[in-house]
C-alpha cells in the first residue's frame, strides 16, 4: 500500500476536567489519500503519557511505553478517503497543561508492519486560541539603560568614566602562554558567536590594542581591565581569567557598538571582577533528544560568554544511551536508536524512522578539550542505578533471570533499574567507567541516583534475597508485597527507608568506592544520601526538589549545588498560558522569577559551608523544536549566570532586562509576536 506523503493528518485537543466533566483527550487522524485504511495502528508520542487503565472510546490502546502509545480502531475499521477516525482518551498520567505537552510525532501501522508517517498538528485547548509562542524572549535595549556598559553577569567592581571613541574592533596581545591561548580562544569565541561583528580584527584594521598582563595574586577565574586614553589593559594569573576579561571587554563593545544611546565604551577607570560562587553551571540532557558535537560546542560557547564554568553532560537514561564503550558495542547500536520496528520505540517527537545518535571517543575528547580552552570542566552522567531501561534493552544479561511481575518509573518505564544483588552489575560498570574515566581528566564522574521507584527490584529473588541480609526478613517481605503494586501517584516516589532505598544505599556505596579508587570525586542527585552511606568527603550533590531540601543535605555535611526545579529546571514554562511552551509539575518561573530566586534563601551560615554553587538544569523532553528550546532557555540561562557570578546585593533586574537582549541564542528562534517587547 502506497500513502502519499502528508496525505494523512493527526490533530488533537485537549480538555480539563470541570464541574464533573471528565478530560478528554481527543485524536483525530483524517485520510487525505485516496487508499482507504484497514488493519492498522496509529502511533503517536510525546511528553503526554496516556495512562495504561486510561478509558478510550473509538478505539483500543494497545501498547504503551512511557509516551508512546498505540491504538487500534474497532475490529473491522476502515478509514475511507477523505474521512477521519477519532479517538477521545479519558485519561493521562497528568494533565495538559501547555500545547507542547500534547502529542508531537505520529505515524500509521499498516498490516504488514511497515510505518507511514503523519502529519501532525500542534495540540490545541478547548476555549483557548491565543497564538502558540515559540522561540527566545527578546527584551529590547531601551534608549536609555540604567547603566553606562553592557556587561552579563554583572562585574564585582565596576568604576569607570567618559565616553570614549568607540573602537571598530579588540586586538589582544600578550607575551605569556596562558595570554596568548586567552587571546586566541576569545578571537574563535567572538567570530563563532558574533560573525559579523568582526570583535577581534588587527590593528591594520582598525583594531583597539589591548595588552593581557599576567599578575600574580588574582585568583584562578579573576581579572581587571584599566581603561586609558592611549592604552587598555587586562591583568589576570591564569587563561580563564584573560578570557573573562576579554569577554568583557567584548560585550562592552558589542553594546557600544550596537547601542550606542544606550551604552558606551570608557575612556577611563577600571573594571574589578572574580565570582562569587565556583560552580557556575549548565546541565543538558542528550537522551530525551539527541544534540550533535556542533551543537554541544555551540553551547559550551554561549556559556563562556555567560561566564559559567561547568558542563554537566546527561549521557544516559531510559530514553537513550549515548557513549561509546568498546566492551559493549550494543548500548551504541541498540540504545542510542529510536525507531519503529527497534528495541526503543519513537519517543518524545521521535518518527518512525531511526533516529538518535552517540558521541565516539574522539568526539567527547574534542569536546572536553575544547571546553577545558573555555574555562568549563566537563562533568558526564551516567545516571543509575534507575533510569537504565535503554541500557538494559542492550545488555538484558544484567537482569536478574528469575525476576517476575513489574514496577514502573515515574515516566511510565518498567522494571528500569540495574539490580544491585548482581555481581554482573558491578563487573559491567566497573568496565564502564574504566573506559569513561580518561576521557573526563578533571575526574568528577556523575552516577545519578534519582528517581528510583518505590518497587524497584519487588519481582527479584536476587535483590530480595539482598535485602534479607541486609535488613531482615520482614523489610523483604514487604518490599515484595509491592510487586505489581502501581506507585509514583503524585510524582516521583519518595522511598527513603524502603527496601529499594536500602538496596539503592549499598550499591551506590560500592560504586562511590569504585570510583574513588579510580580518583573520582561523585556526583548525584539529592536522593544518592538516602541511607546516608556515601563518603561525604569524596562527593557532592544536586539538590532538585527544593532548595529546603537542599539546606537540609549541607546541615547533614553534603556539599551541596542548588537546582531547585521551580526556578533553575529550564523545561519549566515561563508562564501557565496553554499557549507557552515547556512543562510545569515543579511550577513555572519567568525570567525575572529565575533571576530573583535567591538559592540560600534562609540557609544557616554553617549550611553555607557546604554550598558549592547553582546550576541551570536543561531537560529536554519538549527540545525536538529547537525553537521551543531557545524560548525556554534563554534569557533564564544568563539570569542564572549572574546569580552565580553577582552577589545578591549587586543584582538588578532592570539592569539585567536592559543587557539581556545583547546575549546570544542558541538556534536564532525569537519570538515575533511582539508581547514581550
Amino acid at each position: 500500500m502506497t500513502i502519499a506523503p502528508r496525505a494523512l493528518r493527526l490533530e488533537t485537543e485537549w480538555t480539563p476536567p470541570a464541574e464533573g466533566r471528565p478530560l478528554s483527550y481527543r485524536l483525530t487522524l483524517s485520510n487525505r489519500s485516496d487508499t482507504p485504511l484497514s488493519g492498522f495502528r496509529l502511533a503517536v508520542n510525546g511528553p503526554a503519557r496516556i495512562d495504561p487503565k486510561a478509558v478510550v472510546e473509538g478505539g483500543t490502546l494497545v501498547a504503551r511505553l512511557s509516551n508512546h502509545a498505540e491504538f487500534a480502531p474497532p475490529e473491522g475499521f476502515v478509514l475511507e478517503a477523505g474521512a477521519s477516525w477519532t479517538l477521545t482518551v479519558r485519561g493521562l498520567s497528568y494533565p495538559l497543561r501547555h500545547w507542547s505537552d500534547g502529542a508531537t510525532s505520529a505515524y500509521v501501522i499498516l498490516a504488514d508492519d511497515s510505518a507511514v508517517p503523519v502529519a501532525i498538528a500542534a495540540t490545541v485547548a478547548r476555549g483557548d486560541n491565543a497564538p502558540l509562542k515559540r522561540g527566545a524572549v527578546l527584551y529590547p535595549v531601551p534608549a536609555t539603560a540604567p547603566v553606562s556598559v553592557s556587561v552579563i553577569p554583572w562585574p564585582a567592581e565596576v568604576a569607570v568614566a567618559g565616553r570614549a571613541p568607540t573602537p571598530a574592533g579588540l586586538a589582544p596581545a600578550g607575551t605569556t602562554a596562558e595570554a596568548a591561548a586567552a587571546a586566541a580562544t576569545f578571537a574563535g569565541l567572538a567570530d563563532a558567536l558574533f560573525p559579523g561583528d568582526a570583535l577581534v580584527r588587527s590593528a591594520a584594521e582598525g583594531g583597539r590594542t589591548v595588552t593581557l598582563e599576567k599578575r600574580e595574586g588574582f585568583a584562578a577565574e579573576a581579572y581587571r581591565i584599566d581603561f586609558a586614553a592611549d592604552a587598555i589593559a587586562v591583568a589576570a594569573s591564569t587563561e580563564t581569567g584573560f578570557l573573562y576579561g576579554l569577554v568583557t571587554l567584548g560585550q562592552i563593545l558589542r553594546g557600544a557598538l550596537r547601542h550606542p544611546s544606550a551604552f558606551l565604551f570608557p575612556a577611563s577607570g577600571h573594571i574589578a571582577d572574580a565570582p562569587q560562587l565556583g560552580w557556575r553551571g549548565t546541565h543538558l540532557d542528550v537522551s530525551r533528544q539527541f544534540y550533535s558535537t556542533g551543537e554541544i560546542k555551540a553551547l559550551l560557547r554561549i556559556l563562556a560568554w555567560n561566564k559559567m564554568n561547568r558542563f554537566h553532560w546527561h549521557l544516559s537514561d531510559d530514553e537513550a544511551w549515548r557513549v561509546e564503550i568498546e566492551a559493549y558495542p550494543a548500548l551504541t547500536e541498540i540504545a542510542a536508536w529510536r525507531g519503529h520496528g527497534l528495541k526503543l520505540p519513537p519517543l518524545l517527537g521521535s518518527g518512525p524512522q531511526p533516529t538518535g545518535g552517540y558521541y565516539t571517543k574522539d568526539a567527547i575528547r574534542e569536546i572536553v578539550a575544547y571546553a577545558k580552552s573555555l574555562g568549563i570542566v566537563v562533568v558526564p552522567e551516567i545516571d543509575i542505578p534507575g533510569h537504565c531501561y535503554a541500557l538494559l534493552q542492550a545488555l538484558p544479561e544484567l537482569r536478574d533471570p528469575g525476576e517476575s511481575g513489574e514496577y514502573q518509573s515515574v515516566q511510565g518505564f518498567p522494571n528500569n533499574c540495574l539490580n544491585p544483588a548482581r555481581e554482573e552489575t558491578y563487573r559491567a560498570l566497573e568496565t564502564i567507567f574504566d573506559e569513561l574515566i580518561p576521557l573526563f581528566p578533571d575526574r568528577i564522574i556523575h552516577i545519578g541516583a534519582d528517581e528510583v521507584p518505590l518497587g524497584a527490584w519487588s519481582g527479584s529473588p536476587q535483590a530480595l534475597a539482598r535485602l534479607e541480609t541486609l535488613a531482615g526478613k520482614a523489610a523483604a517481605e514487604s518490599h515484595a508485597r509491592r510487586n505489581n503494586v502501581t506507585t509514583n501517584h503524585d510524582g516521583a516516589d519518595h522511598i527513603e527507608g524502603s527496601g529499594a532505598a536500602i538496596l539503592q544505599a549499598e550499591f551506590l556505596a560500592r560504586v562511590q568506592a569504585f570510583l574513588a579508587s579510580r580518583g573520582c570525586v561523585t556526583g548525584g542527585w539529592e536522593e544518592a544520601a538516602h541511607g546516608n552511606v556515601i563518603d561525604k568527603a569524596k562527593v557532592y550533590l544536586v539538590g532538585w526538589r527544593n532548595h529546603e531540601v537542599s539546606a537540609s543535605l549541607a546541615r547533614e555535611g553534603y556539599d551541596i549545588v542548588v537546582s531547585p526545579g521551580q526556578a533553575y529546571y529550564l523545561d519549566m514554562s515561563q508562564a501557565i498560558d496553554w499557549a507557552e511552551p515547556g512543562a510545569s509539575w515543579a511550577g513555572i518561573s519567568s525570567p525575572e522569577k529565575t533571576y530573583r530566586f535567591d538559592p540560600t534563601g534562609g540557609w544557616s551560615e554553617a549550611e553555607r559551608e557546604h554550598f558549592l554553587g547553582i546550576q541551570a538544569c536543561i531537560w529536554s523532553e519538549p527540545m525536538s523544536d529547537r525553537a521551543i528550546f531557545d524560548r525556554l532557555v534563554f534569557p533564564r540561562l544568563s539570569a542564572i549566570a549572574e546569580t552565580a557570578w553577582t552577589p545578591a546585593s549587586d543584582k538588578s533586574w532592570e539592569r539585567f532586562r536592559a543587557i539581556a537582549g545583547m546575549m546570544p541564542i542558541l538556534y536564532g528562534w525569537q519570538d515575533l509576536t511582539g508581547e514581550n517587547a
